[in-house]
């Protein structure tokens, strides 16, 4: 009996590892193995309108705008670019700052929104208004809390438009500080991005981040812009991308000089409700990206437990092949890890990674259940 048990274990372990190495094989090696290399130096061969959304962000735009404002993104000496700040009902000092610095930057201008639009919660109504006030059909997006990673960024971002591409996903990093909360949320983070970016470059683009996206206005007025989830607090980039992206329209730019860093939280319950707000979008995605994702989380959460359940069901000889099998997953997902974290300049969380994924076992159980919450109408 112990015998039929332990066979069945091994079986079931078998098969929720061989569907991790195939997702680690043949989607996130795309990501590892990236090889596109950009000119940060090319000449802007159009133009783009940068749309930031602020709200009492005052101190974040002081530090991070200028940033912006100053990318090496121009011919003759002239600027190929427009920046926008939406100034969404801030109750801080942010218009006067916003009102300060427009001498020194004739490529900025400010769209100031005075009134909550009552039926439009979160950020779409105030991003809307920059769409629609932007001067040109390129968008590039970031947050009042991100800074650029280099004066680069523009133009290396810029460089994903090419042949039908009508959105341009980028990586939105966090700060690296001392302690376990920052590795937490950096590896989180690495680990979203390690997912999107490969189905993105396996055709099978499903979300991109607001804090490093860029896309087409013609796109943005097709699809009606957020009328299909504007009910919904979030959403106003991951649901876009599920809803606008196809098979050939997307691309990935992958360049340390074109990530942004934001500034990540600094408790575990302020995290905790960011992460929480971000997941109640998950369950508005189509079928098909809801369905392999939930195959790969599935697998992924039971990966452990069908592991030890094998350790302790089967004898050798059997044993052996469960020893194999952990250690070819293994094998495959450091190799695959440590080449993406190179391309994302995470390296440094590698030594963190195995635990870090016995600790996404918690993460499920924690954050799962946001799936059936309610999204709150807040930023």
């Amino acid at each position: 009996m112990l015998d039929h048990l332990g066979e069945i274990a091994l079986y079931s372990f078998a098969t929720i590892a061989g569907i991790q190495i195939c997702y680690y094989l043949f989607i996130f090696s795309r990501l590892a193995f990236y090889r596109k290399k950009f000119d940060p130096d090319q000449s802007p061969e159009q133009k783009f309108s940068v749309i930031i959304c602020a709200k009492d962000e005052e101190l974040n735009l002081q530090r991070n705008l200028p940033g912006v404002l100053q990318q090496r993104y121009h011919d003759h000496l002239k600027p190929e670019y427009e920046v926008i700040v939406v100034n969404d009902n801030s109750e801080d000092e942010s218009r006067y700052y916003l009102q300060s610095i427009e001498p020194g930057y004739p490529h900025y201008r400010t769209i100031e929104i005075k009134q909550p639009a009552k039926f439009i919660p979160g950020k779409k109504f105030p991003l809307s208004m920059g769409l629609r006030g932007a001067i040109h059909d390129n968008i590039l997006l970031t947050d009042a809390d991100c800074k650029p990673g280099s004066t680069y960024w523009l133009s290396l971002m810029s460089q994903g438009f090419t042949e039908n591409k009508e959105i341009v996903l980028g990586y939105g990093a966090y700060h690296k500080k001392p302690g376990f909360l920052n590795k937490v949320i950096r590896y989180e983070t690495f680990f979203s991005a390690m997912q999107f970016l490969s189905f993105a470059m396996s055709g099978m683009a499903y979300m991109g981040v607001g804090r490093n996206l860029a896309y087409k206005k013609e796109l943005f007025y097709r699809h009606k812009g957020f009328t299909s989830h504007q009910h919904l607090a979030g959403g106003d980039d991951d649901l876009f991308v599920n809803t606008a992206a196809t098979r050939k329209n997307v691309s990935v730019v992958i360049d340390k000089k074109a990530f942004t860093y934001s500034e990540p939280k600094n408790s575990w319950s302020s995290w905790f409700r960011q992460k929480t707000r971000h997941m109640t979008t998950g369950k508005h995605y189509k079928f098909g990206h809801k369905f392999v994702l939930g195959i790969f989380s599935l697998t992924h959460f039971l990966f452990y437990p069908a592991l030890i359940l094998a350790l302790f069901t089967t004898t050798p000889p059997i044993l052996w092949y469960v020893l194999g099998v952990f250690g070819f997953k293994l094998l495959v997902q450091s190799v695959i890890t440590w080449s993406a974290m190179r391309k994302l300049d995470e390296k440094d969380l590698f030594v963190y990674s195995w635990f870090m994924d016995i600790f996404m076992l918690f993460y499920y159980i924690i954050f799962t259940p946001a799936l059936m919450v309610k999204s709150k109408n807040r930023w």
